[in-house]
């Protein structure tokens, strides 16, 4: 069934445009604007330029997905196969299943929201052109990795976004983004070359690069030894991008000093390349050495479920001085354990789990880093003591509709049935309740016990965060400052019109029992809105993303055979 029918050169194209557009799109940005196109703003028309060229990619991904023949998604489709580098026998082949479609999707989705809400806010930093042209790079990179069929193809396309980002934090970011970018970047350039070993391994050892063909053959061409140790390289490589515990340290950092836009694409989409790859990769093509590593997997990902609780616990006390940007940061360390533990499973209500917990993770902290950047422009921190000081009312008073999102999505990030963070969890509990047959049942069984310890915990920080954020701090004998009872103090230093207009209150000194900030702003409400809405959709009907995921991951780890 298909919602239209398209034909299948059309759906080779759009799959063709949706990876390729955004690369041209990035060349167009950098080369000076025809002189009818300049506008009265050069720097807005090409910001423009970048709404233009993610729109025009999400709408080929809504076809796309709407011609994608949902009775099949176990199929390859929209597939181009060409010989690239004979010698190797490296091709250029692009297709899509029920598991990458989400991705691609959601990737588009996130970098459109991201180029909308870069148009009305801008961050500080140099050339808007710069700005545009890597985060279509980044876009291309991405979109390219949940597409391509060949190891090699995968590699450089699992690469190619590392550049774009690293500019993204050290030249657009805040405190201390020089130190955050040299991190990322090392950390997970690291594990690439050991990543690359293990699949110049798997090629040379098995004769083919190609994907399907290894998928097919379900590492029967492949000794346990060398999967072994083509797992162990591939996973490490996997495990920075994800990032699992303990090679997530470079994580916080970045998105503490990355720009808005940067936290939203990094979280909501980067983090999904590793555990893609786990997936697509390790599960069919080295089944005998996932099943070796599986246990160690699993005991990594529930203590980074635990771990990363405990550090949100711990930012989100008082006196803590807790960035916000971080703590959600480490709740990312917690959300993709479960995804972890999902795969680590090896079985398909795991596996689906992960993946759904994939999509879930995209779309709620994709919203929370946008909110978490709209909170600290108008406050002009992120520091959750501030955030909760003795300013009044805090978000609820000052800007309720920007603290009923804010606690919409932290109750969806700690797996409130009805909203999408629930299904995630709980199939991969399932899962490791009944692990594939060769893992230990109590060894999972304690795991899905200490994760679903993790989901107290979870629900403990988030709970807490939005007490301090949205309720505010009772503080009797502490008193604003002069420079607090200022509107530009109230706002944030970024922040102006509707919160200091007369209309709003912002006429004369603030008090601190009537302060008031600038709600949500329309450019704010349509990037959000549609990531709110498909969190509630995909919380109360899962069956939309599960019917597409299921069969093809049925048949990725039956090695191919329906």
């Amino acid at each position: 069934m298909t919602v239209i029918d398209i034909s299948p050169s059309v759906m080779q194209f759009l799959l063709a445009f949706i990876v390729v557009a955004p690369l041209l799109g990035a060349l167009a940005a950098l080369l000076p604007a025809p002189p009818g196109l300049k506008g009265k703003n050069p720097d807005q028309a090409v910001l423009r330029h970048g709404v233009t060229v993610t729109g025009a990619v999400l709408v080929a991904a809504i076809v796309l997905a709407a011609g994608f023949d949902h009775d099949h998604p176990a199929t390859m489709q929209a597939t181009t196969d060409i010989s690239w580098i004979p010698a190797l026998d490296v091709r250029i082949h692009l297709s899509i299943d029920g598991i990458s479609l989400p991705l691609l999707v959601l990737t588009a989705l996130l970098t459109f929201l991201c180029a909308l809400y870069s148009y009305f806010k801008l961050p500080a930093g140099p050339s808007p052109k710069a700005f545009v042209a890597l985060v279509l790079v980044l876009e291309s990179g991405t979109l390219a990795t949940f597409a391509v069929l060949d190891l090699l193809l995968f590699f450089l396309a699992f690469e190619m976004v590392l550049i774009p980002m690293y500019f993204l934090i050290a030249r657009w970011g805040g405190d201390q983004r020089q130190a955050a970018a040299w991190k990322f970047i090392l950390y997970t350039l690291l594990g690439s070359v050991v990543m690359l070993l293990g699949l110049l391994l798997i090629g040379l050892k098995s004769g083919t690069f190609d994907m399907v063909a290894l998928a097919t053959d379900n590492g029967r061409g492949l000794t346990t030894s060398v999967q072994v140790i083509a797992v162990l390289a591939i996973g490490l490589g996997l495990a920075v991008k994800t990032p699992m515990w303990p090679l997530h340290s470079w994580l916080p950092d970045a998105h503490t000093a990355a720009p808005t836009v940067g936290s939203v694409l990094l979280a909501g989409v980067l983090l999904k390349m590793g555990t893609y790859g786990f997936v697509r990769i390790l599960l069919p093509v080295a089944p005998d050495g996932m099943r070796t590593f599986a246990p160690y997997l699993a005991a990594f990902a529930v203590v980074g479920i635990v771990y990363g609780s405990l550090a949100c616990l711990a930012l989100a006390r008082t006196g803590a001085k807790g960035d916000l940007k971080r703590l959600i940061a480490y709740s990312s360390v917690g959300h993709m354990g479960f995804v972890l533990l999902g795969i680590a499973t090896m079985t398909p209500t795991g596996v689906n789990g992960a993946l759904f917990a994939n999509i879930a993770h995209g779309l709620i902290t994709g919203l929370l880093f946008f909110l978490v950047g709209a909170v600290k422009d108008r406050y002009g921190t992120a520091d959750l003591d501030t955030l909760a000081g003795a300013r009044g009312a805090a978000l609820y008073g000052r800007a309720p509709r920007l603290g009923a999102l804010l606690a919409f999505a932290a109750v969806a990030s700690l797996g409130l049935p009805g909203l999408a963070g629930f299904w995630g969890e709980m199939l991969t509990l399932f899962g490791a309740y009944s692990p594939a047959e060769g893992l230990s049942r109590p060894a999972f069984r304690t795991f899905m016990a200490i994760g679903a310890f993790g989901t107290l915990l979870t629900a403990a920080y988030m709970l807490i965060v939005v007490r301090r954020v949205c309720m505010g701090e009772h503080a009797p004998h502490s008193r604003l400052s002069p420079d607090e009872q200022t509107p530009q103090a109230a706002d944030g230093p970024q922040q102006s019109g509707a919160a200091g207009s007369p209309s709003s209150g912002g006429a004369g000194p603030r008090t601190a029992t009537t302060p008031q900030l600038a709600d949500i702003h329309p450019y704010e409400a349509a990037a959000w809105t549609p990531l709110a809405a498909l969190t509630v959709v995909a919380g109360l009907w899962p069956a939309v993303l599960l019917g597409l995921t299921d069969p093809a991951v049925q048949q990725l780890l039956a090695g191919g055979k329906s």
